[in-house]
C-alpha cells in the first residue's frame, strides 16, 4: 500500500481491512465536519455554506493538510494508525503546521536562490525569481487554498515532478534550481553568456525570451569537454573537440553512449570541487534524456543541434537597416499610409515607403495596415536586400527556424496557412527566387544577431 491522498488511503485501508467500515465512515463523517468549521471561518462566521467550487477548494485544501501529516509519517501503516486513533481536526491541525513550517523553509530556500542567482539575460529565468516566487510567497493561504501553487513560473528545471502541489512543488522546485544555479555558478560568467549566445545561433532564435534550462545546457556541455579531452574549466567547445565528438558518437551505439556519458559525469566530478548535497544524484537523472538526444541526433548526422560548437571567428552582427525600436509617431505613420494609399502607382509607393519607412516596428504597422495589394508587395520586396528579406523571414518563419537544422528553402516550399496577406506574399514571393538568393538569406538569417533586433 502506498500513501496516496488521505481519502484514497481510507479506501485502500478498507479494500485491504485495515479499516472496518464503521472506521471509514466516522473519517468522512468528522471530514464533513471540518469542511463546515472551515466555510465557517472563511466566512468569518457570515455563513453556513458557499458556492460549489468554494467548497470543494476548502475541501481540497483540508485533503492536502491531512496528507502534508500523513506522509510526514514512516510508513503508510503508521497513517493508517493514526487515522484510525486520531480525529481529523487533530490530524488536520498537525498537517496545517506542518505545511507552515515548509513554507518557513521555502522562504529561507528563496532568499539563498535570490542571494546565488545567475547574472543572465534570460527572461524567464529573471522573472520566475523575481516575479513567480514572491507572488507564491505573498499569496499563498496555508487554511483555504494549500493546495494552490498560486505562481506562474515559466523556467523550466532540468528534472520536475508535476504530481507535487503548493508549498511542497515550490520547495522542491526551489531545491533543484539552487542545485542547478550553483553548479553553473563554477564556469566564468563570460563562458556562460558566450555559450548562451552559441545555443541561440544554433538554434535561430533569442536565448533571451526562450523557454530552456540553463543548467542542462551547461552540463551537457561540461560532459562534452571530458569526453573531448578538453579542460573541464571551458564550456565552449572547439570545432576539433566537436570533431572527436562526432567520431565518437556516430561509432557507437545507446549502451555505449550510455556508458560514454557515465563515465563523463565520474571524471567530471573528480575534477570540479565537492558539491551541493544531491548534485551527484540530480546529474545522473539528466543523463537519459542526454544519450537518447545523443543517439537520435547521431543517426540522423545532426550532432550540431546537440553538441554547440564554438565559432573561432566572431561574425559582426548584421547592422539592420531596418532598425529596430525609434517608431514614428501614431499620427505620422497614419498621414504617411494615407500618402501611401493615394499614391498614383506602384514605383510611388514603394519609393515613399523606402524613403520615409527605418523601424521595424514602422514596417509591420505599414505591411499589416493592408494598403498593398497584390504585385505592390512584389515591388517592395524587390526593393528589399537579403538581409532585410531575413530580417521578415525570421519573423513568418519563427516557429520552423527555432530548431536551428531545417534549410529555408523546405521551410518556404513546406509553409502554407499565415497570419497576414504580407506573409502570404512574402512566401509566395520567396518560391519565386531562385537557390542561390534563398542560400545567401538563409546565411544572413544565421548572422542577424537578436542583440541588434527587435521584432516588435
Amino acid at each position: 500500500m502506498n500513501h496516496g491522498n488521505a481519502l484514497s488511503l481510507v479506501s485502500e485501508g478498507q479494500r485491504s481491512g485495515l479499516l472496518d467500515q464503521r472506521e471509514a465512515v466516522r473519517i468522512q463523517y468528522e471530514l464533513l465536519e471540518l469542511l463546515q468549521e472551515l466555510i465557517g471561518r472563511y466566512t468569518q462566521g457570515e455563513s453556513s455554506s458557499v458556492s460549489v467550487d468554494t467548497a470543494e477548494r476548502l475541501l481540497a485544501s483540508a485533503v492536502y493538510a491531512l496528507d502534508a501529516h500523513l506522509k510526514s509519517l514512516k510508513a503508510p501503516g503508521e497513517a493508517i494508525t493514526a487515522l484510525k486513533s486520531a480525529d481529523i481536526r487533530t490530524l488536520h491541525a498537525q498537517g496545517v503546521e506542518r505545511i507552515r513550517q515548509v513554507l518557513e523553509e521555502v522562504r529561507r530556500l528563496y532568499l539563498e536562490v535570490r542571494k546565488n542567482r545567475l547574472d543572465v539575460p534570460v527572461d524567464a529565468y529573471n522573472a520566475t525569481i523575481d516575479e513567480a516566487l514572491p507572488a507564491f510567497l505573498k499569496k499563498y493561504d496555508i487554511l483555504f487554498d494549500a493546495h494552490n501553487t498560486m505562481a506562474s513560473i515559466d523556467y523550466p528545471l532540468a528534472v520536475d515532478d508535476m504530481r507535487l502541489q503548493g508549498v511542497f512543488y515550490i520547495k522542491q522546485y526551489l531545491e533543484r534550481l539552487h542545485i542547478e544555479d550553483q553548479f553553473c555558478r563554477q564556469w566564468e560568467r563570460d563562458e556562460l553568456i558566450l555559450l548562451l549566445e552559441n545555443y541561440g545561433r544554433v538554434c535561430r532564435f533569442d536565448y533571451r525570451i526562450e523557454l530552456f534550462n540553463i543548467f542542462e545546457l551547461v552540463f551537457h556541455h561540461a560532459l562534452f569537454s571530458v569526453l573531448s579531452g578538453g579542460d573541464v574549466r571551458r564550456i565552449l567547445i572547439s570545432p576539433v573537440q566537436y570533431a572527436r565528438l562526432e567520431h565518437l558518437f556516430i561509432h557507437a551505439d545507446a549502451a555505449a553512449v550510455d556508458a560514454m556519458i557515465r563515465r563523463a559525469v565520474d571524471g567530471l566530478l573528480e575534477q570540479l570541487p565537492p558539491q551541493e548535497p544531491g548534485t551527484e544524484d540530480y546529474l545522473k537523472q539528466c543523463c537519459p534524456d542526454l544519450v537518447r538526444r545523443i543517439v537520435n541526433a547521431a543517426e540522423h548526422r545532426n550532432l550540431q543541434a546537440v553538441i554547440i560548437a564554438d565559432r573561432q571567428e566572431r561574425v559582426s552582427p548584421a547592422v539592420i537597416s531596418l532598425k529596430p525600436g525609434g517608431g514614428m509617431s501614431d499620427a505620422r505613420l497614419r498621414r504617411l499610409l494615407d500618402d501611401i494609399g493615394n499614391s498614383e502607382s506602384t514605383e510611388d509607393k514603394v519609393r515613399l515607403i523606402r524613403e520615409k519607412f527605418q523601424s521595424l516596428h514602422d514596417y509591420l504597422d505599414l505591411l499589416e495596415s493592408g494598403c498593398l495589394y497584390g504585385e505592390e508587395y512584389e515591388a517592395l520586396y524587390d526593393a528589399f536586400g537579403e538581409m532585410e528579406l531575413a530580417v521578415l523571414c525570421k519573423i513568418v518563419f519563427r516557429e520552423e527556424l527555432r530548431g536551428g537544422t531545417a534549410e529555408l528553402a523546405d521551410i518556404i516550399r513546406e509553409r502554407e496557412e499565415t497570419e497576414h496577406e504580407w506573409q502570404h506574399q512574402l512566401i509566395e514571393y520567396m518560391k519565386r527566387q531562385d537557390d542561390r538568393r534563398i542560400r545567401t538569406v538563409d546565411e544572413w538569417i544565421g548572422r542577424i544577431d537578436y542583440e541588434d533586433i527587435s521584432f516588435y
